[in-house]
């Protein structure tokens, strides 16, 4: 790791950024979180009609601009029904595997904006009634539901709770900063490279760095359902840089502790030319870079792009094992993403 990263200014976002719950379509605290900060650091920002937060860096050269995004967004679920009695029905927001919040504590926020607390379950938990039937019952969101931690018998008695269906459901982060520079928690994805983003507009403006272009930096609300990213852009941007998460894995070449630069998601190939400007930057820099593909995988690039947007993009991002679960992810991948962003965007095109 290079020394001019300050690692623990990331990790305090990261972990005020995380504390937040912030599903799509309930983000407003954490977008207020993005602009306290950036009116702490003096930095122009403005606010899309559907409430992303667009931060923007002068450049020498204000006719050809520059963009990075991240989103704020995470999965969740809503309430989708209240049931006799007394459980919550639910529907994921986002695609996860149910299994991967079976057991799980979690927040239920009413429209008046008081909290519950409750655990998702499956609807045959234990062995000890239903035998096989807990094993091997498959986990979708019709075979899932939240009990809550209060004392209801049936459907009335949470109502009167003022729970109602579209409530938003919180899971538990379970965030965890280890010493030996793990970070464990839901919703790396994005939060991790939200608060690198934070950390490079910091370091470039706090450092008076001259950039060659305007850049702007894409706080995006939208994203896990596929549209957050899709306007809202200046027209003059030339290369817009989704970041977000690589996929380390079984049979992928990305890694934990590295910067991962994607060269072809669901949606098709990133830019080559823009590719290879990263890649060489990488390696010049000595920064701990790996290429990979990934299948089922789209971005705020994706989506820019499907909109009509006319830029070159690229995907890059952390290593997150277990994306959509209980991700992991080291500070060695979080720093060389800083370091990639803070070198590239003072590159010219």
């Amino acid at each position: 790791m290079n020394n001019y990263i300050d690692y623990t200014i990331i990790q305090k976002y990261m972990q005020e950024l995380l504390s937040i719950p912030s599903p799509t379509g309930n983000t407003s605290k954490a977008t207020k979180y993005i602009k306290d900060i950036l009116t702490d650091l003096k930095v122009n920002y403005h606010t899309t009609n559907k409430g992303a937060v667009i931060a923007v860096l002068e450049g020498e050269d204000n006719t050809i601009e520059r963009s990075f995004s991240a989103h704020i967004d995470t999965l969740g679920a809503m309430v989708k029904a209240i049931n006799e009695n007394g459980t919550l029905s639910i529907v994921p927001i986002g695609g996860y595997m149910m299994s991967s919040i079976d057991g799980e504590s979690c927040i239920i926020e009413t429209m008046d904006e008081k909290n519950y607390t409750g655990t998702f379950q499956n609807i045959k938990p234990s062995v000890h009634i239903h035998g096989n039937d807990a094993r091997e019952l498959k986990k979708t969101p019709e075979n899932m539901e939240v009990v809550l931690d209060e004392k209801v018998k049936d459907k009335s008695s949470v109502e009167a709770l003022g729970i109602s269906v579209g409530d938003f459901i919180f899971p538990d982060t379970r965030t965890t900063f280890t010493s030996s520079g793990f970070i464990k928690s839901r919703y790396l994805d994005d939060k991790a490279s939200a608060s690198i983003l934070l950390y490079a507009i910091k370091y470039l403006k706090e450092n008076n760095i001259k950039l060659p272009y305007t850049t702007s930096f894409f706080f995006s609300n939208y994203e896990e359902v596929g549209h957050g990213a899709s306007s809202s852009h200046s027209k003059n941007i030339k290369e817009f840089i989704s970041v977000d998460m690589g996929a380390p894995g079984k049979g992928q070449n990305s890694s934990e502790y590295s910067v991962c630069i994607c060269a072809k998601d669901s949606s098709g190939p990133y830019d080559l030319e823009l590719r290879k400007k990263l890649t060489a930057l990488c390696r010049d820099k000595n920064i701990d870079y790996r290429v990979d593909i990934y299948p089922y995988y789209g971005s705020d690039a994706s989506a820019a792009l499907a909109a009509g947007w006319d830029f070159k993009a690229a995907l890059i991002g952390p290593g997150v094992f277990a994306s959509h679960a209980y991700e992991r992810t080291h500070q060695d991948a979080v720093v060389a993403t800083a370091e990639l962003i803070i070198a590239y965007s003072m590159e010219a095109m």
